[in-house]
């Protein structure tokens, strides 16, 4: 059995297949994990959704940003936006069923693996996690907004999710403003300074880092304790600098390649667009 996780797929359905072929996936014997952002932007997001629910007990999965704006739009919670390429998975007579699957998956997993290197711990996000946030604090405060999502009351939280305010993380935040918070490290973050200040509005490499601010990986106290998976950030090209902090997001859908890692030995594999 071998784990694999992929970078943004975001509706890059056939890449996807052809990186599962490349690496000889087996649903039945093999795991494969997402960092979030499946759908939007590229053509096929239906599909991909569709593949992924197929094989949901060989799956795991974090959401990104854009999975959950496709679920605000799919509720009425959120309009759509010019860039969207979502039309033909929201009039698809399944959407209420793969918004409803979507919409009770993590926003943050964590697993040991079995790896060459012995067992070995994993966290997996989609864009990051604040800098005072240990291993268990960025576990307990997905499950906030997991449970805000599965609720019956999710809609409130959809319609109240956007927004980059709060700019930083404290324990007093309340309500709306500490789920969006959250919600914003996870599924957002780039570069922030030391204390967690986030500037959401950059999105190119390192080198657009604003005065006293730098990639959230340079402030993390996580992966010491576990090695880190997000996507996310397709300007950093899959590099960190770090070797316990592994960007998986390459940019197939802006020209570049879908990559996958296997968990058990670190050897990645990619298709280029």
């Amino acid at each position: 059995m071998s784990t694999y996780v992929v970078g943004d797929i975001q509706g890059c359905y056939r890449p996807l297949q052809n990186l599962l072929k490349k690496v000889k996936f087996v649903p039945s014997r093999d795991k494969l994990w997402c960092v979030g952002d499946l759908v939007n932007r590229g053509p096929r997001s239906l599909e991909t959704l569709r593949f992924l629910r197929e094989i949901d007990e060989s799956v795991k999965i974090v959401l990104g940003n854009h999975d959950l704006h496709f679920i605000a739009i799919h509720e009425g919670c959120a309009p759509d936006k010019t860039k969207d390429t979502l039309a033909k998975t929201l009039d698809a007579p399944d959407c209420d069923e793969l918004s409803n699957w979507l919409r009770n998956k993590p926003l943050a997993y964590f697993d040991s693996i079995d790896t060459d290197r012995g067992i070995e711990d994993f966290l997996m996000v989609h864009a990051g996690v604040a800098p005072l946030w240990s291993l268990q604090r960025t576990l307990n405060l997905a499950a906030e907004v997991e449970l805000a999502l599965q609720t019956k009351n999710y809609r409130a939280f959809l319609k109240n999710m956007y927004g980059n305010h709060p700019i930083r993380w404290h324990n007093q935040l309340e309500g709306y403003d500490r789920l969006r918070t959250i919600t914003n490290y996870l599924t957002r973050i780039r570069f922030c300074d030391n204390i967690g200040n986030l500037r959401l509005n950059i999105k190119e490499g390192l080198n657009a880092a604003p005065p006293g601010f730098k990639p959230w990986f340079e402030f993390e106290k996580i992966s010491h304790r576990a090695t880190i998976l997000f996507g996310h950030w397709a300007a950093l090209e899959g590099r960190t600098g770090k070797c316990r902090v592994h960007a998986l997001d390459t940019g197939y859908v802006w020209g570049r390649e879908l990559t996958l890692m296997r968990l058990e030995d670190r050897c990645f594999y990619s298709v280029k667009n």
